[in-house]
């Protein structure tokens, strides 16, 4: 004769293990109908939205999810986001990678290439007002600077390292350093006398043109870097692997759509992690350690 006591006790456990089959699987399938998306704030986060708008749609027809954007106020935002799981793929600065491979579980799976550059590496530039008198870096002695946002790395990190490596000490050679926040506020800060040089993205320094947001002939660049790798889009190293395939492959055909500040797409290709050795070997050059940061 059954014992009443384990035949109730089997029914439960069977009972209980559908139900966590059935949650598991509801779950599983909730992970794959949306995929979050983190972006740098290289502008205001309305502006970011907006100007990505195009391959946020292309990425939701070709992927068949739907895709939720978020701009953190800072880098920083981005990457606690990314470790806290709150986001499955990232679009993030070299350095801010950087950081985030280094406390969070991810890494770099592509890069963007644009018709109008055809590669995938940008400089940084320091930009000054023409009638400022600044002609070099020496010229640069006793005036204010603004950097981007301490993460970022051709508004920080690599102008920092090129006036080091060229003989200056940032933290003397200025009167006053301030972050701006992004790269869009620090060249309107030099534009309207709030600092007196600035730090900033090549392509981004070009779009503000292009946009009309400044003269062609109102700043004028006195340091510009070497290449640097691009802007790596990212994703969490335990996403699921076909949503990886899905979105690699979506990602390599969004072409002829406006990124951001990088112009027309013509597509991402595929990157890794090596490829930003040469920004931890910079962050080296400034002793940075780098799990401090975060």
């Amino acid at each position: 004769m059954k014992s009443p006591i384990r035949s109730t006790a089997r029914r439960s456990f069977t009972a209980a293990a559908i139900t966590l089959f059935v949650l598991g699987a509801t779950t599983a399938h909730a992970a794959q109908d949306t995929l979050t998306i983190g972006l740098i704030p290289a502008e205001d986060s309305q502006a970011m939205i907006e100007s990505s708008k195009q391959v946020i749609e292309q990425l939701q027809q070709q992927t068949g999810m739907k895709v939720k954007p978020f701009v953190a106020t800072d880098y920083n935002g981005i990457i606690e986001a990314l470790r806290a799981k709150k986001l499955d793929v990232a679009y993030l600065g070299p350095f801010s990678y950087v950081l985030a491979a280094s406390v969070a579980d991810v890494e770099a799976f592509a890069v963007a290439v644009t018709k109008k550059s055809g590669k995938s590496a940008y400089k940084s530039l320091i930009v000054v007002r023409k009638d400022s008198g600044i002609t070099s870096v020496e010229g640069l002695k006793g005036h204010t600077f603004a950097f981007v946002d301490p993460s970022s790395t051709s508004g920080h990190l690599f102008p920092k390292s090129g006036l080091e490596q060229a003989g200056y000490d940032p933290a003397k050679l200025f009167s006053r350093v301030v972050f701006s926040g992004s790269h869009d506020a620090s060249l309107l800060a030099v534009a309207n006398k709030k600092v007196d040089a600035a730090a900033v993205a090549d392509r981004i320094y070009a779009n503000a043109i292009a946009k009309g947001q400044l003269r062609p002939d109102e700043l004028s660049v006195v340091w510009q870097s070497s290449d640097i790798p691009e802007s790596p889009m990212v994703w969490r190293k335990d996403l699921d692997p076909a949503v990886k395939e899905k979105v690699a492959r979506a990602l390599a055909n969004i072409k002829d759509v406006p990124w951001g500040d990088q112009g027309m797409l013509n597509g991402f290709q595929p990157t890794n992690d090596a490829a930003y050795n040469v920004v931890r070997d910079t962050a080296k050059v400034l002793k940075l350690d780098l799990r401090s940061m975060k």
